[in-house]
């Protein structure tokens, strides 16, 4: 039996390149939806609903649009939300480079976790399958030089919580339990499963 096709629902370059360690042959559509939240205040299902929103969207939009990538069968769609949680407050993109250091400066010296919920969608039966990662980040006593100097350098206005742990080093990171992918945005381990579950055929 053939394999669906896979659909990323993301442009962020990190979950492309992670997604090469599982699947060959995909394609990438943005999600075209709004990905405001109405509170600070963590919850499983609202990081989930996110996730369901973004691959539910890539497939709503095609099948009325008619153009571009078709995925209105044969297709599985895959897509991902991450955030940063510090005592059950959500940190999410920083607005600018004020913001990036302030959301640094609190993580600093404290035990926060990464979550992402990932979804798999199956374009023909509309059945689909949510599930939640996380990781447990310990970060250093940061001075505020290092973070300013990280700001300025990285960029980091397009990650959840102000950074990319795939850039820090031991002067930053104290400890990682759990999975490194799930924070990079992307627990390719997880996602694995979900496709077989599905019953994507891995050879």
């Amino acid at each position: 039996m053939e394999n669906k096709n896979i659909i990323l629902a993301s442009q962020s370059p990190r979950r492309k390149s992670l997604i090469k360690k599982i699947v060959s042959n995909y394609d990438v559509v943005s999600p075209e939806f709004d990905e405001k939240i109405n509170s600070s205040d963590y919850t499983d299902n609202i990081i989930k609903s996110l996730s369901l929103q973004k691959a539910l969207s890539v497939l709503n939009t095609h099948q009325k649009s008619g153009t571009g990538i078709c995925i209105d069968k044969n297709c599985f769609i895959i897509s991902a939300d991450t955030m940063v949680v510090l005592d059950g407050k959500i940190y999410g993109k920083p607005k600018d480079d004020a913001d990036a250091v302030r959301m640094l400066k609190e993580l600093s010296g404290k035990t926060h976790f990464v979550v992402s919920a990932v979804t798999v969608l199956d374009s023909d039966t509309k059945k689909s399958q949510t599930e939640v990662v996380k990781t447990y980040v310990t970060f250093q006593n940061l001075s505020e030089d290092l973070i300013k100097s990280y700001v300025k350098d990285k960029k980091p206005l397009d990650k959840a919580g102000a950074y990319g742990i795939q850039e820090m080093g031991s002067e930053f990171i104290k400890n990682i339990d759990g999975d490194l992918e799930n924070v990079i945005g992307f627990p390719t381990k997880k996602v694995r499963e979900m496709l077989i579950n599905a019953g994507y055929n891995f050879i």
